[in-house]
């Protein structure tokens, strides 16, 4: 991992960041300016819609953002017997094409379970593509109530 790699959450004045990463993410080679014009305020404007209920990391190499993740949290309906349950949707997990392999997406993802811990989340749940499948397998992620072809893992947060 770069010793000079900083993982934190955006925040509002993080939007040009976040709409460069995630324009690099369908286009890797190309030139964003004029990608995709009104691009950026709209996505500040989901972002808001969001509220409190997504976090936004990204992960920065010498001020430069290189990489991101979210995090949706579900709330569950209270139940006699558990009246506050909790769990997150692990999203938007991208690192730079040429930023990968150095260790920034596993920060990026330490990240994200750590504050899933804090939450005391029961579960962090994904729907990765085939490639990334055996990054999360190594962090714990398993197949989803046991349907391997369904591509839904989910990790268990052992709270301590």
């Amino acid at each position: 991992m770069p010793h000079d790699l900083v993982i934190r959450v955006a925040g509002a004045g993080d939007i040009a960041a976040v709409a460069s990463l995630r324009l690099a993410w369908g286009d890797p080679g190309g030139d964003h300016h004029d990608a995709a014009p009104g691009f950026e305020r709209h996505l500040a404007e989901w972002i808001a819609t969001e509220g409190d209920r997504r976090t936004i990391w990204l992960a920065e190499l010498n001020n430069q953002p290189v990489g991101m993740s979210t995090l949706y949290e579900f709330r569950r309906m209270p139940r006699p017997g558990r009246m506050d349950s909790r769990w997150g949707y692990l999203g938007n997990m991208f690192v730079r094409a040429d930023r990968r392999n150095q260790g920034v997406g596993s920060a990026l993802l330490s990240a994200v379970i750590d504050a899933a811990q804090e939450r005391r989340y029961a579960r962090v749940v994904l729907s990765p593509t085939a490639r990334s499948v055996p990054f999360y397998r190594r962090a714990g992620f398993v197949d989803a109530d046991g349907a391997a072809s369904e591509r839904l893992l989910m990790r268990p947060i052992r709270l301590s």
